[in-house]
Order: C-alpha cells, then structure tokens, then sequence
C-alpha cells in the first residue's frame, strides 16, 4: 500500500474529491467515529462472547458506511451504495429489546469497569456521544442533511450501554 503526502498541508480530501481543511468539521465528526471504531474493535477482539462480537462488528460496518456518507458532500450522496437508513435504526432497536430480555438493568449510576470489555463498550459509548454531537453541529450548520445518522447515534449509544450491561452479567 502507498501512502499518500497529500494530506502534509493540513488538509484531506472528501469522497468527491473535494479538498478540505483537517480540521473542517466533516473530517473532525468522522474522525471520531474512527476512533469509536477502534474502541469497539478492542472489545470485539477481547470478549468470547460470539453475540458480542456479531453485534459489534456490526456496527462498525455501519461506522463506516456512516463516515463516507459524513466524507460526501450533499451533491454526492446519493452516489454512495449504502447510507444510513430507518431499518438500521430498527435493527439496534431490535438488538436493545434482545438484550434487555436477558439481563436486570438497575436504576442507579453505573461506574463502567466491572470487567474489561464492558469498560471497552463503554468507552466506545462515550465516543459515538461525541459523534453524536458533532453529527448535531454539522446538521446544524446545514452540512448534514440525513436525520437517520442522528438518530442512529442516539440509539447506537443507548445500544451500547445495554451491550456492555449484557457483557457484564452474560459475558
């Protein structure tokens, strides 16, 4: 693999091919869910769990679909072979509901850390909470247009925090 240079000015390109600034709000919001990604992938790699490791992966599949469609001006999206949809909002609902038939959630705060991969999904939690915010700015200032990517991250989060309850008393 060659490495480009391109990006020693301090600026990257979009999907379109569009030159930005590194620190434009577009590469800033899917550069977080880069990272929510990697922490995922540290759990995913760290538990036995096979429903764990199914779930996660399959958010991270939908990190990055989500991050070419934060990398694609408005003109170019619907270039894009898959985007965020409604069904994939159902489909964590889903996941939420599975995974609440199985565990007691109590109503108190949790301290994440009662075992190390719940810890890792609840870092992750807390990054895609920072996507989800950023995601809030860029519709915001008119440089998002899809109300699914919002809501995802809203569910996504909640979904983890279930996931990482369910990692603690089913792991």
């Amino acid at each position: 693999m060659k490495f480009s240079t391109k990006g020693d000015t301090g600026e990257t390109s979009l999907l379109g091919g569009q030159r930005v600034p590194k620190y434009d709000p577009r590469p800033e919001t899917y550069g977080v869910l880069d990272e929510a990604s990697s922490a995922l992938g540290v759990a995913r790699a760290t538990t036995k769990n096979r429903k764990i490791k199914d779930i996660i992966l399959s958010v991270q599949k939908d990190l990055l679909t989500m991050g070419a469609e934060l990398s694609s001006v408005p003109e170019d999206i619907q270039k894009l072979a898959r985007r965020i949809r409604e069904a994939d909002i159902r489909r964590l609902e889903q996941i939420i509901d599975e995974l609440q038939k199985d565990i007691t959630l109590k109503n108190e705060f949790i301290y994440p850390g009662e075992t190390q991969v719940s810890a890792e999904i609840d870092v992750g939690r807390t990054i895609i909470r920072r996507a989800e915010r950023k995601a809030a700015s860029l519709k915001n200032e008119g440089l998002l247009r899809s109300a699914e990517i919002n809501r995802y991250l809203n569910r996504l989060a909640d979904m983890l925090f279930v996931l990482a309850r369910y990692e603690e008393q089913k792991g």
